[in-house]
């Protein structure tokens, strides 16, 4: 699966989270939702990975890991399309 179909299955996940939990509330109350999400559209993915998410720091860990599009998303906006931030690594 290319970054770009993966992201919009990534994306999707979180704005029925987001439409279901709505903003603003701890991170950690997102997670168990997230993973639900993530299952049913048959994502393999990481819970609590230590990562701080800015966009130098996620430009860095694009580079250590060989990946080519990174996603930040906050939850602390009342609809989710304002809370998604796309970093790509150009090479």
């Amino acid at each position: 699966m290319d970054e770009n179909a993966l992201s919009n299955l990534i994306i999707g996940a979180a704005i029925e989270v987001h439409k279901y939990l709505g903003p603003g509330l701890l991170e950690s109350l997102y997670e168990e939702p997230m993973g639900y999400e993530f299952v049913q559209r048959q994502l393999v993915f990481e819970r609590q990975k230590q990562l701080p998410l800015h966009d130098a720091q996620v430009l860095t860990y694009l580079k250590l890991t060989n990946c080519k599009l990174g996603l930040l998303l906050n939850f602390n906006v009342l609809m989710m399309k304002h809370g998604i931030k796309r970093i790509a690594l150009n090479l």
